[in-house]
């Protein structure tokens, strides 16, 4: 008897084990904010940088736990359409994510953005200055990536401060 509810037992629990999970479905993103990052001092020439930023939590909105979710920041400057930079993240680890509960902040930036030898603040007002925009994809298992949102960059200052850096 034991060996015939064994095998039953093990077949859903590697069922359930393999699920890949519809993240647009079980996962909000809440708590945005965004920005331009003030990385400094750009190497090799002495002027100031900045680059698009966004920071988020994930609610788990089903009635189940969730892990292993991978997210994907796609920069693009308004107007176009091309990417203007990446930020990959595992957003959620294998200890998983709660029914109900939300990550930590998680930090997503682009690796591109503006140089200029003016003042931080005053690259923001430069007339040749684009504003940007991200696309937040998400992926669980084996599924496609899915696009759970897109956002406008709001054109201000951000330091580390202002942005306090939990998953990056």
């Amino acid at each position: 008897m034991a060996r015939r509810l064994a095998l039953p037992v093990l077949a859903a629990f590697l069922l359930v084990a393999c699920e890949s999970r519809e993240v647009e479905k079980d996962l909000k993103i809440v708590e945005v904010n965004t920005g331009w990052f003030d990385v400094g001092v750009a190497a090799g020439g002495g002027m100031n940088k900045l680059v698009p930023s966004i920071s988020l939590e994930l609610e788990n909105i089903s009635d189940r736990d969730i892990e292993s979710v991978q997210l994907n920041a796609v920069f693009k400057r308004v107007g176009e359409d091309t990417a203007w930079g990446e930020h990959f993240v595992r957003a959620i680890d294998p200890s998983g994510l709660a029914a109900g509960a939300k990550t930590q902040n998680i930090v997503l930036r682009s690796t591109l953005g503006y140089t200029g030898a003016q003042a931080r603040a005053q690259m923001l007002q430069n007339r040749e200055f684009v504003d940007a925009r991200v696309e937040v994809f998400g992926k669980h298992g084996s599924r496609t990536w899915v696009k759970m949102g897109e956002f406008q960059i709001d054109r201000r200052l951000l330091t580390q401060a202002s942005q306090k850096t939990q998953i990056q």
